[in-house]
């Protein structure tokens, strides 16, 4: 179990995966129908399948010259509620105690390290396409 649990984790941390599985929620689709929805090579489509199915999140049936995928409600139910069951046995236990920031000594102003600043700055900047001009350095050295 804990092998397919870590299969079904893997497949879902991709999101074009969890898109996937919303789309087969649905209903059911052929290979070329979700291959459509999505702005990707057919390949790198049918890898996140055979990810999904190796998992098994989806089912697949050949019907004629198409592959039908399909939804398995029940796999992503078991492994999900038995994840939530362990961490509910697992809380049970005492907690670690929570770790604490030291406080800051008087005087310390709560100002972001720069580097955060800058960062941030550059963000806002970005969103709102205005680029303000970066302060020159106060001392500039050749070593």
């Amino acid at each position: 179990m804990a092998r397919t649990t870590q299969q079904v984790f893997q497949a879902l941390a991709a999101a074009p995966r969890r898109a996937i599985l919303q789309h087969l929620a649905a209903s059911g689709l052929t290979a070329g129908e979700i291959s459509s929805r999505f702005d990707m090579a057919k390949p790198s489509v049918s890898q996140h399948l055979t990810i999904l199915e190796t998992a098994g999140l989806i089912s697949r049936e050949k019907r004629g010259q198409f592959v039908h995928y399909a939804l398995v409600r029940d796999m992503l139910d078991k492994v999900l509620v038995g994840f939530v069951e362990e961490l509910g046995a697992a809380g049970s236990q005492t907690p670690p105690p929570a770790k604490t920031k030291p406080a800051r000594p008087a005087g310390v102003d709560n100002a972001k390290p720069r580097k955060v600043a800058e960062i941030e700055t550059e963000n806002a900047e970005a969103e709102t396409g205005e680029a303000r001009a970066k302060p020159a350095p106060a001392q500039m050295s050749m070593f």
